[in-house]
Formats: structure tokens, sequence, C-alpha cells
């Protein structure tokens, strides 16, 4: 019987378990590596002799960046093109790609315009395939936020996050893992920019915390962890009326202060200084941006050794 492969797509699909597997790895890899060269493969090298296709449809840094130190790190090896340099790009049949790299590669990493086509490729993939972003989910960045937070404040379970700005992609993978690790979760954003309806809906049929709120002063007051994005991501074309609508949801230091004592701040970069956040805040002692940028790899090394099936 044939086993089926291991899908990062959604955090909402995911048992609570196997999220916890990863960060606990995640941590323990991250810890073992203090001080060696960047290029050194960990030891028990869980990629050796496999090979990850990296598939980029938006531009990347820390995701391109990051996936490829992994599997370096874990032994692999990697093949990295952007969709139009591949007959994908001309109107190939998602399935027909994933049918192809399947017999090719041992997992396939696909950075998405459409969430559809991330699904389409792992119904028709017999390996592997990790959601590297889609319009509608960033689930390897979360698993990097909460590995940051839980470094730096211990267990997010009980914890108070607060979102503000874009109900986006970013936001919705939030929603997506507040019933599953336990922390409490509330987003302020303009009603024209709100999170998905069924993130929402869903999130409350699995128990989630998840309160939403027009007032980011609402959400932030209290909170453990102020969070904020871009307020126009990549294919947005309503340019000028979201900086308008997202204007009142800026993160200064007058936000910061209704937070908790021992809040710390969070950005997925790149930030537009002086638009979502401020200098003074992204560049402040509560920020811990740089550590969140550096754990999209050790997180992602540990969800490539989930869907090998070394977790």
């Amino acid at each position: 019987m044939t086993i089926p492969p291991r899908h990062f797509v959604d955090l909402w699909k995911l048992e609570a378990a196997d999220l916890r597997a990863i960060l606990d790895d995640a941590k323990a890899r991250k810890a073992a590596r203090l001080g060696w060269p960047k290029g050194q493969a960990d030891p028990d090298a869980p990629a050796a002799g496999r090979t990850l296709a990296m598939i980029f449809e938006k531009n990347s840094t820390r995701t391109r960046f990051s996936f490829d130190a992994a599997m370096r790190q874990l032994g692999g090896d990697v093949i990295i093109s952007n969709a139009h340099e591949m007959q994908l790009g001309r109107g190939e049949p998602i399935e027909d790609t994933a049918r192809v790299l399947s017999r090719m590669v041992d997992a396939v990493m696909l950075r998405a315009n459409d969430h559809e086509d991330v699904e389409r490729l792992a119904l028709a993939s017999a390996v592997p395939v990790i959601n590297g972003l889609s319009d509608r989910g960033h689930p390897c960045q979360i698993m990097a936020d909460i590995l940051t937070i839980e470094e730096h404040r211990g267990s997010v379970a009980g914890k108070t996050l607060a979102w503000v700005g874009d109900g986006n992609n970013v936001c919705a993978s939030f929603i997506h893992a507040a019933p599953k690790l336990g922390f409490k979760l509330k987003i302020a954003s303009p009603a024209i920019y709100h999170p998905d309806l069924v993130d929402l809906a869903r999130a409350a049929e699995q128990q989630g915390q998840v309160l939403t709120t027009e007032d980011p002063r609402e959400a932030v007051r209290g909170a453990d962890v102020v969070i904020t994005d871009t307020w126009v991501s990549m294919g947005d074309t309503d340019h000028d009326e979201r900086l308008e609508a997202l204007e009142p949801y800026q993160v200064d230091a007058n936000l910061m202060a209704l937070a908790a004592p021992s809040a710390v701040f969070l950005h997925c970069l790149p930030a537009h200084r002086g638009e979502e956040v401020t200098d003074d805040v992204i560049d402040g002692p509560a920020s811990l941006i740089w550590d969140e940028a550096e754990n999209r790899l050790h997180a992602q090394k540990s969800i490539l050794a989930w869907c090998f099936g070394k977790i």
C-alpha cells in the first residue's frame, strides 16, 4: 500500500501534535548548530540523497535563501526555477507538472500566486508539497514566528497575539494556527480589508480564541506580541485605497505602549518603514524581526524533515 505524501499546505489541516513536534525539532536543531559554519550539514542529515524542487511565481528573498540553506544543512540538494522559465508558465496544467516532478525530485516547494494552484499541485503529486506562500496562506512564516516567540517568551499557549493591519495571507495562517497551538489572537483591521470569513468560522468551530475589531488599540491592549505586515501585497492593485484605509493601523510607539510591558514586535519583512510601522518600533528593543527572519531557516528545516517522515 502506497503511503500518501506529507504535504505542508495549510496549518488548519495539520494535527497540533505535528506542529508541536516540528517546533520542538527546530529548537533542538538550531541550538545544536550554535557557532557552526552556515554550510555545515547536521550530523543526522535527514535529507541526504533527497532533492527539493523550488518553484517561484513571486519574487522572494527569505523563502528562497532559507529553503536552499535548509536543504543543504539537512544534507540534501535543491533545484530552483521561476515559473516563467518552465512549461508551467506557458500553460502546462499544474497536475502534469506535479506528475513529472514527482518522478524527479523528493519534494516540491511552490511560492504561488493562487492558493488553488498549491492545492492542485498537492493533489496530483506523489511527493510532499510545501506552501512557500500563496494568496491565502503563509504557513512557513507562522512556524518561524511561533519559534521566535517561544525562544524569547516561552510557550505560545495562553499568550495573546495582536495582528494590526490588512487581514492578509499571513493573518490567515495565524488564524489557522491559533486553535492548534492554544494562543489568543486579536485582529484589528478596517472592514474593507477584514480577514477571510471562512477562516474565522473554521477557527471558531475548532474552539480557537480569535477576536476581530476595527480598533487597533483594542487589539493591542495587553497583548504579548504585536504583529503587522505590509499594507500592499504582491498582486494588489488598489495601492492608494489601501494606504488611506490602513493609515490608522500604523504600529508606532504610542500603540506599542498599550501592549504588555514585555511585549515583542514581529514583521515578516520586507517592511515599508513609515507606513505600517515606524522606525522606532521596528528598530526598537521590542523588535525581534532579525531572529524572526533567521528562524525561517530553522523552522523550514524541521518542516522538511517532517515531510520526509523523519519527525
